[in-house]
């Protein structure tokens, strides 16, 4: 009998579920690893936040995942430690595991930016419980602020990337639309949104076509553009420009920049910028041919952009190049064909650059963005039910569109 080879994926991202999906087709023994009993679609951590969707929506078992193959099994647990010399990992929950392959998809955590007063004043969105944390945040304001026991629920949104300007335009949505008739007792001066991008322009990878068309339909949206701007600290109601300007801000958003958790330092592996593991042209960790590093823990100079389709690409390609070489064939160098990058900003209004240049904007490139969400989701049931959200979201009654609650 052909023993076949035992690959432990830490990680259950866009990358780790990709590896693990190749993995388990070539007949490997696969351990899939995560702190969470659950994968998330953080793209559409926005809708989470803002009460169009629910948790569920977005997240999908990482057991019920595994069990798709009988040769793949899941572990809910953090990585602790990794030992290279005896190929095996520890866990914080005092197990572990030897493997003859490794691949570390663990993702990354929001960037302070030793912004002071940032960690403790402002709320980031790049896991669920952030963005289940942040809904309930806004959802408890807008009540205490019809019931008088607030002034007011101004938010501010730092970082005019794609999520930013995702959460800007939705909420803006929610205040002109939806909240005078869910609050009709707040004022429309006891709410605002606003935008602070340390770039004159947003969504800083596009053309310059396509960034004014972005800043305009949020402009039409209410938004109050910063753009230009520096944070220079957060305290709990308010967000200081580097200019010395005071932005009033009972909610804050941190949608800027990521950086390796702390814990990566203590595995033992080299890192690059922003703490990321440093990695060959195949993936691998120099020197050590059998560990594999996918998705946004991937540090330069041969990683792409951290974005949800490298991190998928990156995922395939490690799981290919390990049945290659548990065959004894040599492992080949990663290349990403960027497919494109695409953002929304509102009902009917978003962007799309695809790599050969064409460009698209507003209801068309909108549909294109939500085709392509619901198709990468995972289960027929999230499918379905991201359908009906955003149908009942855009095109539903105004007074039921932030109707979320769990």
């Amino acid at each position: 009998m052909v023993q076949r080879s035992r690959v432990v994926v830490v990680g259950a991202g866009f990358a780790g579920l990709a590896a693990t999906r190749e993995l388990a087709r070539s007949g490997a023994l696969v351990t899939l690893v995560d702190r969470n009993p659950y994968a998330t679609f953080q793209p559409l951590l926005y809708q989470v936040a803002t009460a169009g969707m629910g948790t569920s929506d977005v997240s999908y078992p990482i057991r019920a995942y595994a069990a798709k193959w009988p040769n793949v099994r899941a572990r809910r647990t953090a990585l602790s430690k990794v030992l290279p010399q005896e190929r095996r990992v520890e866990f914080e929950d005092g197990g572990a595991l030897e493997y003859d392959y490794l691949v570390l998809a663990t993702g990354v955590t929001t960037n302070w930016l030793k912004v002071p007063g940032a960690p403790e004043n402002a709320l980031p969105i790049y896991s669920l419980g952030d963005a289940a944390g942040l809904r309930r945040r806004l959802q408890h304001y807008l009540e205490d602020t019809a019931t008088g026991r607030r002034e007011s629920t101004h938010v501010v949104v730092v970082g005019a990337g794609a999520t930013g300007v995702e959460m800007a335009g939705t909420l803006a949505e929610l205040r002109r639309h939806t909240i005078p008739l869910t609050h009709p007792e707040i004022r429309a001066d006891r709410t605002s949104v606003t935008l602070v991008e340390r770039f004159d322009y947003v969504l800083a990878p596009y053309k310059p076509r396509l960034r004014d068309a972005a800043a305009e339909a949020l402009r039409k949206r209410g938004v109050r553009l910063r753009l230009g701007s520096t944070v220079a600290s957060v305290e709990p109601d308010a967000v200081v420009l580097s200019d010395g300007t005071r932005l009033p801000s009972d909610v804050t958003v941190w949608a800027l920049g990521v950086t390796a958790p702390p814990e990566v330092a203590s595995w033992g592996l080299e890192q690059g910028k922003g703490g990321r593991v440093t990695v060959t042209e195949a993936l691998t960790v120099p020197g050590h041919p059998e560990i594999f590093v996918a998705g946004d823990l991937a540090g330069p100079p041969h990683a792409p952009p951290q974005l949800a389709q490298p991190a998928i690409q990156m995922g395939k390609h490690v799981g290919r190049q390990i049945a290659a070489a548990a065959k004894g064939r040599p492992v080949r160098p990663f290349a990403y064909r960027d497919p494109g990058i695409m953002a929304t900003v509102g009902k009917a209004e978003a962007v799309l650059q695809l790599e050969n240049g064409l460009t698209m904007r507003g209801l068309p490139a909108w549909l294109v963005w939500i085709f392509i969400h619901v198709a990468y989701l995972l289960g027929g049931r999230n499918r379905v039910s991201v359908l009906l959200n955003f149908f009942w979201r855009y095109a539903g009654p105004h007074r039921s569109r932030a109707s979320v609650t769990q």
